[in-house]
């Protein structure tokens, strides 16, 4: 696995540097922390007003005088704090696309670290299963992006049963007020009460949390006439006759799971994604922190 993914992060490292410069020319970068309050903005300079940026930019003065359309630039005060919780649990190890969940999230993880780095802001990180480890406080190393991703490589931290509750506890501990904490896992094996510590958080941080599933996840195949089921925790195992309304009764199941795992998040005034390992993260990771930024304002 850790040879794949290598050759997969190596693969990615110019879509790195596209996202990132895209972030940049959309004045996405710091969206991620939009709803922080209290950081300065200080003119820099004009320039040339292109398709790509907001039009509520232009200064129409400035660009009268010059007689083309041009935006004010700021320099952002930029001393944030962002620290990904991730779960390495074993549902995690799973795939029925070309990657496994794990794998989506390290190239997830690789690509958001390196933006976050790039702007200024200082990254951290640690990983949770059924106990929480390799905690690295927030820092500006700018190693970070390779010691995160080879950390995530190793197939010997993955494993172990779901304690979301317990991560949470610890981390709302550790961390410093109006951190940026973005929480990414499946959410499979929420024990009840896992809300009033994501509240908790969520008063304290800006709270973000990226759900990770694989198509299996939300809906059985149609192409089988029996399918062996495991429990990834406890390694039970049961054949299932994925007959139309057994699909359609787990499909509906699955649904209503995530409508109310994404309104308990709303709810406790934290953001949340939806991502699915069949599909590439960088639209979608786009399109989410434009809407942060809508909210915020």
């Amino acid at each position: 696995m850790a040879e794949k993914l290598e050759t997969e992060l190596s693969h990615k490292i110019k879509k790195l540097n596209i996202f990132t410069k895209r972030l940049i020319t959309t004045r996405l970068v710091g969206r991620y922390r939009s709803r922080v309050k209290g950081k300065g903005l200080e003119f820099s300079n004009y320039r040339e007003y292109t398709l790509e940026d907001d039009s509520n930019l232009i200064d129409w003065k400035a660009s009268i005088r010059v007689n083309e359309p041009i935006i004010k630039e700021f320099v952002e005060e930029r001393n944030l704090e962002v620290f990904f919780l991730i779960d390495v649990s074993s549902s995690m190890v799973f795939g029925s696309t070309k990657k496994l969940k794990n794998e989506y999230v390290t190239e997830l993880v690789a690509t958001l670290t390196y933006s976050v780095l790039r702007v200024g802001d200082s990254v951290g990180y640690c990983f949770f299963s059924d106990k929480i480890f390799n905690l690295n406080p927030p820092s500006h190393n700018k190693k970070l992006f390779y010691i995160i991703s080879s950390s995530l490589l190793n197939p010997d931290i993955y494993g172990g049963t779901y304690d979301f509750e317990l991560a949470l506890k610890k981390i709302t501990r550790l961390l410093k007020k109006n951190t940026i904490l973005i929480i990414i896992s499946d959410f499979i094996g929420l024990k009840k009460g896992w809300e009033d510590y994501l509240k908790k958080a969520a008063y304290k941080f800006d709270t973000i949390g990226i759900m990770v599933r694989d198509p299996r996840d939300k809906e059985l195949p149609e192409d089988s006439d029996m399918i062996l089921i495991s429990d990834p925790y406890t390694n039970e195992k049961m054949i299932l006759d994925p007959n139309i309304n057994v699909r359609q009764r787990y499909k509906h199941y699955v649904e209503n799971q995530e409508k109310e795992i994404e309104s308990i998040f709303t709810e406790s005034r934290a953001s949340f994604l939806k991502l699915t390992t069949d599909k590439e993260f960088f639209v979608p990771i786009i399109n989410f922190f434009k809407r942060r930024q809508k909210w915020s304002q």
